[in-house]
């Protein structure tokens, strides 16, 4: 049996799983507007949109912490992406970055915003996974 033969057959299998659409992008620094006294968010850079299969890890209980005065609860998601998606040039994905659910069949999860924790890269593996966590 061909190894990469199972592998693209694997891979042909993930992507019919991945329903989802999102946005993956880094955006920069908040900036303060002095003559307003408003903060103005940082640009957004697009390093990919298309295809996902977005899902909660079962294990996830959340974790409660305090973000300013308010507590938020952090719940982990797998974002998996084709394996051959491609980012610009020289670009790498690092927390901080962030995955927008653009559209989903799960109406609910369209508009979640997700914190890239780390992301898993291999050559023997049938989809890209990102590791997020909902901030919300």
């Amino acid at each position: 049996m061909n190894v990469d033969g199972v592998l693209a057959a694997g891979r042909a299998a993930e992507e019919l799983r991945m329903r989802d659409t999102v946005r993956l992008y880094e955006q920069a620094p908040d900036l303060f507007d002095r003559a307003t006294g408003t903060t103005v968010p940082g640009a957004k850079t697009t390093l990919y949109e298309g295809r996902a299969r977005v899902k909660p890890i079962a294990q996830a209980a959340g974790e409660d912490v305090q973000a300013g005065d308010r507590e938020v609860r952090l719940l982990e998601y797998q974002v998996s992406l084709p394996w051959g998606a491609r980012l610009p040039a020289g670009t790498r994905v690092v927390p901080g970055m962030q995955v927008e659910v653009l559209g989903s069949l799960d109406a609910r999860m369209a508009g979640l915003i997700l914190w890239v924790t780390g992301a898993n890269f291999g050559d023997q593996v049938t989809a890209w996974r990102l590791i997020t966590e909902d901030r919300s």
